[in-house]
């Protein structure tokens, strides 16, 4: 009789389990030249994997939320309605036109951006065709033909998170070298951010896809009709708009908010501040990265079912915050992100598993909040950084 072995388990397994944060250190400006580097594939798949086995229950919040098209009109509505009113009926100075296209227009641009988010997902809508429409209504205001590029590229940004060469919202070379850590160029990199934003998936010199094409055609078209109902100074508070919008405006510092590495071992950044509240939840982004199937106004029930994998985490509650810091704190620059290669990823993805083991309840520590540290305090450990 021949005797039976047992074959001892060959399997690796991701040693980041069960939070999956890494064990790598951010880049520090005038220390470093480039942004942080990691072993390890992107973490939310595997977190998510790793929720789902201690928590399925959250499978039930899949799905879409129909009322953020009815939110999609009224903002688009609005919006043409002030460019009716600035480009036709208003005839005051200057400072108040732009003011005006500061702090209303950009604010209602910078929510469009937050319901491209939410159609790149399918999450407004029952179809795929009608979540492209409900972006193509809220690209009317936008004057530049965005949704469908961003549409694309937003999710190679959830496949390839921090793969070179593959991540849309990586910063471009040039961007780390020639904006570096000066306080000025900072602030000016973040008025145009959202140009550069478009930039980097130009500079990916993909051929545009059908979709694209037929945004292209759209936005003509719309601008034409705008054009003639609000005249030249309808247009100029529309652009005016979309500049302040996706620039230094506190609904667009999500943008550095979400990936620039405040901490060691974190690369993704929840806000959990007032501004949720108008931008849909904008802010939940591990939980939205974690679970992109799931609308905005579903992503809290994420964080309180499965808060022993969320509470943990470094977090902002401030946007004006994130962009002071951003533009004034030493430790902050266009190279504070973490990026990965293609062959790392793809290694890590394929052959380190997540274990099975349900995670123990056990005494959350507080995740840090990142708006709460004074600026002494981020001096006092730049200055200890530089010197180790």
């Amino acid at each position: 009789m021949v005797e039976s072995k047992q074959i001892p388990d060959q399997t690796l397994y991701d040693s980041r389990f069960p939070y999956f944060l890494g064990n790598w250190t951010r880049s520090i400006p005038q220390k470093n030249t480039g942004p942080a580097k990691d072993d390890f594939d992107e973490p939310h798949i595997k977190r998510k994997i790793a929720i789902l086995n201690k928590y399925p229950q959250i499978k039930e919040l899949f799905g879409y939320d129909p009322r953020t098209q009815y939110i999609t009109y009224a903002a688009v509505s609005a919006q043409l309605l002030l460019a009716y009113y600035f480009g036709k009926v208003y005839t005051g100075n200057y400072f108040w036109f732009f003011a005006g296209a500061y702090f209303l227009g950009g604010t209602i641009s910078a929510l469009y951006g937050v319901i491209f988010h939410e159609i790149t997902h399918n999450l407004a809508a029952k179809t795929s065709l009608a979540n492209r429409w409900v972006g193509m209504i809220a690209n009317i205001p936008m004057i530049v033909p965005i949704a469908q590029s961003f549409r694309r590229y937003h999710l190679e940004h959830h496949t390839y998170q921090g793969v070179e060469g593959h991540d849309p919202d990586l910063p471009l070379e040039w961007e780390v070298k020639y904006v570096g850590n000066n306080t000025i160029y900072k602030f000016f990199w973040l008025l145009i951010y959202g140009v550069m934003y478009i930039g980097r998936g130009l500079a990916q010199q993909k051929q545009l896809s059908t979709w694209e094409i037929y945004n292209i055609i759209w936005t003509v078209a719309c601008d034409i009709v705008m054009y003639r109902l609000f005249g030249l100074k309808g247009i100029l508070y529309l652009v005016a708009s979309v500049l302040f919008g996706y620039g230094p405006h506190p609904g667009a510092a999500h943008f550095i908010q979400e990936h620039y590495t405040y901490i060691d071992g974190q690369e993704t950044y929840n806000y959990y501040g007032s501004g949720n509240k108008f931008y849909m939840n904008i802010g939940f982004h591990n939980e939205h990265h974690d679970f992109h199937m799931i609308p905005w106004s579903r992503l809290p029930q994420v964080k309180a079912i499965a808060k022993d994998f969320y509470d943990n985490m470094a977090y902002h509650d401030s946007w004006f915050r994130v962009l002071y810091l951003f533009v004034t704190c030493k430790l902050m620059a266009p190279q504070s992100r973490l990026v990965r290669s293609l062959e790392t990823h793809r290694y890590s993805r394929r052959n380190l598993k997540v274990r099975d083991d349900i995670l123990k309840s056990q005494k959350i520590i507080k995740g840090t909040n990142l708006s709460a540290i004074p600026d002494a305090e981020y001096f006092k450990e730049y200055q200890g950084l530089i010197k180790s």
